[in-house]
């Protein structure tokens, strides 16, 4: 044992938050070592993504110490584990059951019994602002313990609760996604992907966050591609631009013998931009 003091990066809660925790007086953590840890929640189940070097931090929006890791699990931890799993089947029954008696506009999605027993967290969808003032009070009654009801979005139903996408793949927002990215159809169109909204949505509904992934590729090609419908010169003449391939830095192009061919942008000797009379070319 020493008593050097090192930090590091640790993953922890049903939203799979991340947090740098101190660990003094113990051996190095290896990756994915399970840890017990004392966050402003109480002690909870963390999992060790990494050390806390600078690079770490710099992928994190919050930086400073988010507590300190207990200890490695023990195999009393791991029980204890399991019988907090089965503790939040009964909390999430008898909240739905005191949900439906004060007769609350709500929806309960999932309910996080925190490992050292300081707290419930129940996680809730709502359209409108519900006051579940009694409903704490009944919660703290039964189960002895401080109630937090927390209301989220669809995403976040998803991020608790999903499993797999289309892709075959465990979901994003609940493996290594820490915040969901806005995506549009804009993302989805310069992309050229299907426009189907069945195909472009995810298990919770809106847009797949991997719409966003590539946009920002997709977008920085394309500011060095000619527009549709603009003429350039190549060694061969003047053509029309008919199409672009953003990801192979092409467009296709027509000749005014008609001949169609593809044409990398650095073969591209000169673009005449359009005139202002035509029609901008659509995304």
């Amino acid at each position: 044992m020493n008593n050097e003091v090192s930090g590091y990066i640790v993953r922890y809660g049903s939203t799979r938050s991340l947090g740098e925790f101190s660990w003094k007086g113990g051996p190095a953590l290896t990756r994915n070592a399970a840890v017990i840890i004392k966050s402003e929640r109480g002690q909870e189940w963390g999992e060790v993504l990494s050390p806390a070097t600078e690079q770490a931090r710099s992928f994190m929006n919050e930086t400073g110490s988010a507590g300190r890791i207990i200890r490695p699990v023990t195999d009393d931890d791991y029980r204890q584990r399991d019988k907090g799993r089965h503790e939040e089947r009964n909390e999430f029954l008898g909240c739905q059951e005191l949900v439906d008696e004060h007769k609350l506009q709500m929806q309960l999605v999932d309910v996080e019994h925190i490992f050292g027993g300081e707290r419930v967290i129940f996680y809730y969808l709502a359209e409108k602002r519900v006051d579940f003032r009694e409903l704490v009070k009944s919660l703290a009654r039964k189960y002895r313990s401080r109630i937090e009801m927390r209301q989220i979005g669809v995403r976040d139903e998803a991020k608790l609760l999903a499993d797999y996408g289309d892709c075959g793949k465990p979901v994003c927002c609940g493996t290594h996604l820490t915040e969901m990215p806005p995506v549009s159809m804009k993302m989805a169109k310069l992309q050229k992907t299907s426009l189907d909204p069945n195909k472009l949505s995810g298990r919770c509904g809106r847009l797949k966050c991997c719409l966003r992934y590539e946009y920002d590729t997709y977008k920085s090609y394309k500011k060095d591609l000619p527009p549709v419908g603009s003429t350039v010169v190549t060694k061969e003449g003047e053509a029309r631009v008919m199409n672009q391939e953003i990801l192979s830095e092409c467009v296709q192009v027509i000749y005014q013998d008609s001949r169609k061919t593809i044409v990398h942008r650095k073969d591209i000797l000169e673009v005449i931009k359009k005139k202002k009379t035509e029609p901008p070319a659509s995304e």
